[in-house]
């Protein structure tokens, strides 16, 4: 339920609400639709940190630290 006084506000301010209620919305469905992607997949993550701790990264050796730059001076 929405308050009573934030809707007085948003009129008193001219905000359209159903906009600002849409976008909210659109982003608390993409922020949930992340969130249950993750916990869907967290098992697939772990077999994934489990197999490069074993094996190591297959491609360690050519890849770059964030710290680090590509390009060779």
């Amino acid at each position: 339920m929405l308050d009573i006084e934030a809707l007085r506000s948003a009129k008193e301010f001219e905000i359209n609400v159903s906009a600002v209620v849409e976008v909210a919305l659109v982003e608390a469905v993409v922020e949930s639709r992340c969130k249950k992607w993750l916990e869907e997949n967290a098992n697939a993550f772990a077999a994934q940190s489990g197999w490069h701790e074993h094996h190591g990264h297959p491609l360690a050796g050519i890849i770059i630290p964030p710290s680090k730059s590509s390009w060779t001076s």
